[in-house]
């Protein structure tokens, strides 16, 4: 009898967690569609939709925001004013995050807003021109506060040009440069849409055909090419252009990331924006598309002391159809359901430390062909590539060219066959770097409009995928809307121990003095010094997530529209050097550098940092990297490490498993608890009784609450994309006779983000 009282006494031991990995769980609804999703603290993941009919209501309209807290897997709507499809997203240096652009006001269907720029149903304003801002609150703030809601009033923050599809890309000082966009939406751009559609044209931020730079006439026919601007705005900056001669119809721009030296990679040049000079790089191998509506996968690869913190970018998957077949503005020319996308990869230095010219080179293909896939960088330096379709393109429609709209297969889909997740290690050998034995597969689709995040426990969170013009729940569409959140367990949830450190600062700094991580015996087994020896501390920035990318995952992925010029980034991972010390009672203190003093390698702002012993990571620690400012960044000597002390004789004492739990405390010790009761065998099994029971109900309220928050099916829509409002540059302003009581038209000057008032009003100041 007292043996079971002690069984339920004690915490069960987590016998689900070497099951869970490679597995998919179901754990919660989003209440919205997962278009967007970036990680604000340790508990908060935030989320937003496009405008359009959800059945989570907020102040009376449909609801496209949402808060995920991951202490307890429930969502709380939020609002949002100006319709947010399109959009793109950035963090600042401070932790805040912030949102640029997207779409012009849709009702229903969508159909075109009951006023020019606001409808009266779905209650949303033009989202063309707006900056959205959030200062990410824990649990313990009071959410119904302005400091915890998105501020969104274009009378102090707009942006100088409507910007649909655009990049936000972060400098070493953390100002946030935008780049790109249309004007409108559509499927691909050319120069005869450009001339049989002048009113989709102005402020068009791309190239078309001839692929040359831009005379007078070529200008006129383009639009305006001002295209650059920079928040907090700059006067000495301004706008400015950044136009590259691209090769063919696939060779189109898309500025990649911001090199040590500040220089920026963009397939096929890297631009300077100080001196606006390019460099010209190869063009792509294979003619394959990376950019929408291709939409690859790309990451930048770990940087680390070992490749001297060497910038590397993968690009795998995207599409290689014939030219013609992309079609228009409005649909593709061919059944893309039916084309596979492509299983090439390949890899660029674009500055190679030998001063060579940079050159793709030819990496392992994946196992499948994938479009609409992401690349997701694991505390361990492997990449994990989820979502996605094996066929078809990103986008969606009421038909194409060759298949009316009753015809089409799979709903308003460009894309067919949901992709398997995929593991892919950079440092194994050619011919061997993708693995995915053991994997499970999702019993949901993830396709256009889906999302994914690496999380503070070292699981990967997958949310959204809506490949519908509007929300449709029906049991008529092969992929309807999703707001079911899993999590994806990678191979490292199948090991019994997890580290769990103690002393790691909420602060990095780029340079100076290194600090002390300490790792408690417990943490691992065996040896002490090859423990210390197998251990790595990495920074790693889950970043803002849309569309198969993660901005500012310190890294960047493309972004792009064919034709277009734009930027894009994802996951971030950097190494910190460190040395040890291994103590006799088995105990390990790493003696830590700070962030490699260069803040164009790993712009300041929001990471993780996680402790990895031989590829099994701890919880990640949510720190801030720099000065929290926009501001050049303090920058102090390369950090300097003591020599690190062996102890022959010191050993772990880990035992039992480790919940995949986001505590970063989460141990269990099934060894004491049967130690203490005195029967190892059944201990083990009444422990096991005991989890299967309490995971099996924690499933059954998490189906619960999914399944209750299903909404009706849309109404029919009435045209090919959302985006159609008419052109209108005017800004309709938050205060007017329109939801007047919702926070940010409150007084308080800087409710919108109470801990950075550096950023000063930015208005449009051109004609």
């Amino acid at each position: 009898m007292k043996l079971s009282v002690l069984i339920f006494l004690l915490p069960a031991p987590p016998v689900f967690a070497a099951a869970m990995a490679g597995s998919f769980e179901e754990v919660g609804n989003t209440l919205v569609s997962a278009m967007m999703m970036f990680l604000g603290n340790n508990h908060k993941v935030y989320i937003l939709d496009k405008a359009e009919g959800n059945a989570a209501v907020v102040n009376g309209h449909s609801a496209w925001a949402s808060v995920f807290d991951l202490d307890t897997y429930e969502a709380t709507v939020m609002d949002v004013a100006t319709n947010t499809f399109c959009s793109s997203g950035h963090h600042v240096p401070n932790g805040s995050f912030v949102t640029f652009g997207g779409n012009g006001a849709i009702g229903p269907g969508p159909s075109p807003p009951s006023q020019p720029n606001w409808d009266a149903t779905y209650q949303d304003f033009d989202g063309g021109q707006s900056i959205r801002v959030l200062n990410p609150c824990t649990s313990d703030d009071d959410f119904s506060s302005p400091q915890c809601q998105w501020y969104d009033d274009p009378a102090v923050l707009s942006m100088q040009r409507r910007r649909w599809y655009s990049t936000a890309e972060a400098l070493g000082n953390g100002t946030i440069v935008l780049i790109g966009g249309f004007i409108n939406g559509g499927m691909v751009y050319s120069a005869e849409c450009a001339q049989q559609q002048p009113d989709r044209r102005r402020g068009v931020d791309i190239r078309v055909l001839p692929f040359q730079r831009p005379d007078a006439a070529a200008r006129e026919l383009l639009g305006e090419n001002i295209w650059i601007e920079r928040l907090p705005a700059r006067v000495e900056f301004g706008l400015g252009e950044y136009i590259h001669a691209s090769q063919s119809f696939h060779q189109y721009v898309f500025p990649f990331w911001f090199s040590r030296h500040g220089s920026q990679f963009g397939p096929p040049a890297i631009w300077n924006f100080e001196d606006n000079t390019e460099i010209d790089l190869p063009d792509m191998p294979h003619g394959v598309v990376r950019v929408y509506p291709a939409s690859g996968a790309t990451a930048m690869l770990p940087m680390t002391p070992a490749n001297n913190y060497s910038q590397t970018i993968i690009f795998c998957g995207g599409s290689d159809m014939a030219e013609p077949d992309w079609g228009n503005f409005a649909y593709p020319f061919i059944n893309t359901w039916d084309y596979p996308a492509s299983k090439d990869c390949q890899r660029i230095t674009p500055e190679p430390a030998d001063g060579s010219s940079p050159q793709y080179v030819q990496d392992d293909d994946m196992p499948q062909g994938r479009t609409m896939s992401q690349f997701i960088i694991l505390p361990d330096g492997k990449l994990l590539l989820v979502n996605g379709g094996l066929n078809g393109t990103a986008g969606f429609g009421l038909n194409n060219s060759l298949t009316p709209q009753d015809q089409m297969p799979f709903g308003n889909s460009f894309a067919s066959g949901p992709a398997p997740p995929a593991l892919y290690d950079p440092e194994a050998p050619a011919g061997s770097r993708w693995s995915s034995a053991g994997f499970a597969t999702s019993s949901i689709a993830r396709l256009y409009h889906s999302s994914a995040l690496l999380l503070p426990d070292a699981s990967v969170l997958i949310a959204g995928s809506n490949p519908n013009l509007d929300v449709n729940t029906s049991d008529d569409v092969p992929f309807p809307t999703q707001y079911t959140a899993e999590k994806f367990y990678p191979p490292y949830f199948s090991a019994a121990t997890r580290p769990v450190p103690s002393g790691i600062p909420s602060t990095l700094t780029y340079g100076g003095d290194p600090f002390d991580i300490t790792i408690p015996a417990s943490s691992y087994s065996g040896s002490g010094n090859d423990a210390a020896n197998k251990t790595v501390v990495s920074v790693v920035r889950p970043g803002w997530t849309t569309h198969a990318m993660n901005f500012g995952q310190v890294n960047k992925i493309p972004r792009c529209v064919p034709g277009s010029l734009c930027l894009a980034k994802y996951s971030q991972f950097l190494q910190l050097r460190n040395s040890y010390t291994v103590n006799q009672d088995g105990s390990i203190v790493l003696h830590v550098a700070q962030m490699y003093p260069n803040s164009n390698l790993f712009q300041p702002g929001p990471a993780l940092l996680f402790v990895v012993i031989d590829g099994i990571p701890s919880n990640g620690t949510h720190v801030i990297i720099g000065s929290g400012a926009v501001e050049a960044q303090p920058t102090a000597e390369d950090s300097q490490l003591p020599a690190s002390i062996l102890q022959s004789d010191a050993n772990g004492s880990a035992g039992g498993s480790t919940s995949p739990s986001t505590s970063p405390s989460s141990t269990s010790h099934v060894a004491l608890i049967a130690g203490i009761a005195g029967g190892v065998g059944v201990v083990a099994l009444l422990a096991v009784g005991v989890g299967v029971c309490l995971s099996r109900r924690r499933r059954a309220r998490i189906r619960a609450r999914i399944a209750a928050s299903t909404s009706a099916r849309a109404a029919a829509p009435v045209a090919p994309y959302q985006q159609v409002a008419s052109v209108n540059n005017s800004q309709v302003l938050l205060n007017e006779n329109h939801r007047d009581e919702r926070p940010w038209n409150k007084p308080e000057a800087n409710a919108w983000n109470s801990s950075n008032q550096s950023f000063e009003p930015y208005y449009d100041t051109t004609t």
